[in-house]
């Protein structure tokens, strides 16, 4: 198939966003064959199958590389306690916070938990998401651990979406090891991962390094482990104080370290060298009102590559809309249009160690969003709006 007439916006080159005006993209089965301006397209392609785009905007698909969609439950009630004047100490007596979302999931059926995360899930796709990542850790005991990576692993199947998986045991400590969380790392979730993987359910392995949750010793056990299975590393740190998570992750040679907010200049020095990619989550920023912003200006400054995700979850980032949070990266952290369209899919894709999508190139994926505007700023520009005309997944319109 020939797409023809469309404003390519690559991703790739040295201009800025790769733009090719007046562009065609060759597609043979779910790779891209060619791609270029029109006044160069081979004479051998000319009687293809043609798609005029009408001058419209193509990008590669959208990637969100850090979700927490499967899970039970939703924490509403507990939103609106907050809102009038519940302290985080009276939502959690009253039930509220992590436990009721492990609660919940504990209690749904895998017919349930895919059930749950579909909507999510297609509220993500229908803005040309083709890639997401999904994280366990609502389970924090063996089976529903188990449980929430096999609906992850069946939404793959249900639609056409590529999903990678990233066991998240080491997320929080359940009621029933409260006080014990080397014990909850022992006798849990070092024996879930080792179960997880062999049952090939775990493409990368989390962990949340933070005051509220896990010590770097701690996780360091956890990764100890995935090291010896060879399974690719990621973490939560720094998100709201500074206890050495990212030099953590710099030392494994992490893929990405997400949130980050309080890193300083020496962690991202240590990860600019481990060759890491940064996930910033401006969803769950805004939802808890937090100032800290993340360390941008050093990023900038040691090349590190920026990647942005939904961070969809019950609790801190109840957002499905990777369009918006591309806006939020943009108005709460001061991020340009150019720099949120790249961390939305050329970085996202080296988040979660892809290699073969996020820029137009030929011999990658044929995984595309086309959109009804001129220019790629738009996408960041808007909210509350969705201008996707049509997404194409592994070559299929």
């Amino acid at each position: 198939m020939l797409l023809t007439n469309a404003n390519l916006a690559t991703m790739d080159g040295e201009n800025p966003y790769g733009l090719i005006p007046d562009g065609n993209i060759v597609l043979r089965n779910d790779r891209i064959e060619w791609v270029g301006p029109n006044d160069g397209l081979p004479g051998i392609y000319s009687s293809e199958q043609r798609e005029d785009l009408d001058g419209r905007l193509v990008t590669p698909a959208l990637i969100d590389c850090h979700t927490h969609i499967v899970h039970g439950g939703n924490r509403a009630i507990e939103f609106e306690m907050r809102l009038n004047g519940a302290s985080y100490e009276e939502v959690a007596r009253a039930g509220g916070g992590i436990v009721s979302t492990v609660t919940a999931t504990r209690e749904a059926d895998l017919d349930s938990l895919i059930a749950s995360a579909l909507p999510r899930l297609d509220t993500l796709i229908s803005e040309g998401v083709t890639t997401i990542e999904i994280k366990s850790g609502y389970g924090l005991d063996v089976e529903t651990e188990l449980r929430m990576l096999r609906a992850a692993r069946a939404l793959e199947k249900l639609r056409p979406v590529r999903v990678r998986t990233s066991f998240l045991g080491a997320h929080a400590v359940p009621k029933e090891y409260q006080g014990r969380p080397d014990d909850y790392i022992n006798d849990v979730c070092i024996q879930a991962l080792r179960t997880a993987h062999e049952e090939r359910l775990v493409d990368a392995v989390d962990g949340f390094c933070e005051g509220i949750a896990f010590t770097p010793q701690q996780i360091e056990r956890v990764f100890e482990v995935a090291k010896s299975l060879g399974i690719p590393i990621k973490l939560h740190a720094e998100q709201l104080s500074n206890i050495g998570g990212v030099q953590l992750a710099a030392k494994y040679g992490a893929m990405s370290v997400d949130h980050i907010e309080y890193a300083n200049e020496a962690d991202v020095m240590a990860l600019a060298e481990s060759g890491g990619t940064a996930v910033l989550l401006p969803g769950a920023f805004y939802t808890l009102h937090e100032t800290q912003h993340p360390p941008l200006e050093h990023l900038r400054k040691y090349n590190v590559p920026i990647a942005l995700a939904t961070d969809a979850n019950p609790g801190s980032s109840p957002l499905t809309s990777l369009l918006l949070t591309m806006n939020m990266a943009c108005t709460l952290f001061r991020m340009t249009p150019l720099e949120a369209l790249t961390s939305a899919t050329r970085n996202a894709a080296s988040a979660l160690g892809l290699n073969d999508c996020g820029i137009i190139r030929a011999g990658l994926r044929a995984d595309l969003a086309i959109w009804n505007v001129e220019h790629p700023a738009e996408l960041a520009y808007r909210m509350g709006f969705n201008p996707l005309h049509r997404r194409i997944f592994g070559g299929e319109l």
